[in-house]
């Protein structure tokens, strides 16, 4: 990606995109579509997977509930633009950029500790979206996508808001500030060493 000096960009992130993916991606928009199914299918079951695990944490629960049926949401209305331009769902692919992303999650004991690292790593994946999608949203010439993707850049601009407040509901204020800024810093390095490709939303 770009080795120019990273400046802020929206929702906190250090380093923006760089400029080539939103040109790789409209030449390459089925790929992207198929792609940004799949993110927003693992962003429900993410939202599942922290239900199950931290059943006590009411709150918790409220809001991940409401999240799972918004990205359940998502994942159908991609489907329907897939069908729109006579594409279906592909394979699956991982995606790196998540993989790397998700290592930072701190294990141990620390059930608490552990709950704000992934609700602090999920709401980045969601600030990293909510900017791609604001570059499709600007950048893309398919009026019906830029449509689509202004109105999901918004909701994923919540989710990112909603995650890193429930990670204050569960630790001090302080702590989760600190270590949403070391995040940012980890997920600007890995965004700095992916190459863009023409299949991946991230």
């Amino acid at each position: 990606m770009s080795t120019s000096q990273p400046t802020k960009t929206i929702l906190r992130l250090e380093l923006p995109t760089d400029p080539r993916w939103v040109n790789i991606a409209e030449k390459n928009i089925e790929e992207i579509l198929v792609d940004h199914a799949y993110c927003e299918q693992k962003a429900a079951t993410s939202g599942i997977s922290l239900i199950v695990k931290y059943p006590d944490k009411t709150r918790l629960v409220e809001e991940m509930t409401d999240l799972v049926a918004e990205e359940w949401s998502h994942f159908e209305r991609v489907l329907t633009e897939l069908k729109k331009r006579g594409y279906s769902l592909g394979r699956n692919r991982p995606d790196e950029y998540v993989v790397e992303l998700t290592k930072h999650i701190r294990k141990g004991n620390k059930r608490e500790r552990q709950l704000m690292d992934h609700l602090l790593v999920n709401a980045l994946i969601e600030a990293r979206s909510c900017e791609r999608f604001k570059l499709l949203w600007k950048n893309i010439a398919d009026a019906g996508l830029q449509k689509f993707y202004y109105e999901l850049m918004i909701s994923e601009a919540g989710h990112y808001v909603s995650f890193v407040k429930l990670a204050k509901e569960y630790m001090p204020v302080e702590e989760v500030d600190a270590r949403l800024k070391e995040l940012l810093a980890i997920e600007a390095d890995i965004i700095r060493n992916l190459t863009p490709r023409p299949d991946r939303m991230h």
